[in-house]
């Protein structure tokens, strides 16, 4: 990184209805006394990361309780049109903070290991590639390190598919295997809770 340490924010998407998931916001729903998003935010608090954000929408005034004080906030007021008007938020704030790469995380994967986000981190940090993306057993994963050169293209993307487009399409994306089935592992439906640590 032109020889200077990279600055890598995340960004911790947790705007979104959850509907398959019944009346009750999943975010909110509780793994071992803790909310599943105080879960996925606790990974990134423990990772080094030199700044973290939440992006927020629906039912944002409770969600906003669940999200650590080391863990900025900003709201998406446009999150009814779906996940890439999070990620353009998520965007946003990581050129106004001036990130050299921008890890994007989900609200309801709790079960990521800090770890993993280092690897990746290290893996930007060593210039391996503009798109870095997890593997466990073969299977591309979650959370993605996206490079500022890829800000603009990733602000552009639409629907609820992320920057799952994008990772398909850039033949830079370096994939990156972790011993982790975290990364395969978020909350859909009330059973999913009950999943083995």
């Amino acid at each position: 990184m032109s020889g200077r340490e990279s600055t890598i924010g995340a960004v911790l998407l947790a705007a979104g209805h959850s509907e398959r998931f019944g009346a009750e916001n999943k975010l909110l729903a509780h793994i071992d006394g803790q909310p599943v998003l105080g879960h996925a935010a606790r990974t990134l608090c423990e990772a080094t990361l030199d700044d973290r954000i939440a992006i927020l929408g629906h039912d944002a005034a409770a969600v906003r309780e669940a999200v650590p004080d080391d863990v900025a906030v900003r709201e998406n007021d446009r999150y009814a049109e779906g996940q890439h008007s999070s990620v353009r938020a998520g965007v946003s704030a990581a050129r106004e903070a001036g990130w050299d790469g921008a890890l994007f995380a989900l609200g309801d994967m709790p079960a990521v290991d800090p770890a993993t986000v280092d690897t990746l981190c290290a893996a930007f940090a060593d210039d391996r590639g503009p798109i870095i993306v997890p593997t466990h057993d073969g299977q591309r994963g979650n959370p993605v390190l996206f490079g500022a050169s890829q800000f603009e293209a990733l602000a552009s993307v639409t629907g609820d598919k992320g920057g799952r487009a994008l990772i398909e399409a850039h033949s830079e994306t370096v994939r990156i295997p972790v011993d982790d089935s975290g990364i395969h592992r978020d909350i859909d439906i009330p059973a999913d809770l009950a999943f083995e640590e």
